[in-house]
C-alpha cells in the first residue's frame, strides 16, 4: 500500500473526500516529522513509538577506490517499535 491508496482508504473509512484524506496524511507525516527533528518521541498507544536517535560517525570505504578510507559523519535517523498489540495482531493472537 502506498501512500495513495492510505488516502483513499482513510477516505472510504471515514466517508470523507480523498482529498481530505491526503490532507490528514499529510499533516501526520509533518507533525511526527516536526517532533522528531526536536527529539520528542511520538507514542500512539498500541501502535507503535516513532523516535529518533543519532547514529555515530565512523570511517568507512570509498566504494569507487577501496584503499580510500573517507569519514562518514553522525545522523539522525528514525526509528520505530511496535506497540503490543500491533505485535500481537501481527502474530495472529488479536482480531482487528
Amino acid at each position: 500500500m502506498n501512500k495513495a491508496d492510505l488516502a483513499a482508504r482513510l477516505a472510504d473509512q471515514l466517508d470523507i473526500s480523498k482529498k481530505l484524506g491526503e490532507d490528514f496524511i499529510a499533516a501526520f507525516e509533518e507533525l511526527v516529522t516536526r517532533a522528531l527533528v526536536n527529539g520528542e518521541e511520538v507514542t500512539i498507544a498500541g501502535f507503535g513509538t516513532f523516535s529518533s536517535r543519532m547514529r555515530k560517525g565512523r570511517i568507512g570505504v570509498n566504494p569507487q577506490n577501496p584503499s580510500e578510507k573517507i569519514t562518514i559523519p553522525s545522523v539522525l535517523v528514525p526509528k520505530f517499535k511496535a506497540g503490543k498489540a500491533l505485535k500481537d495482531t501481527l502474530k495472529g493472537k488479536r482480531e482487528i
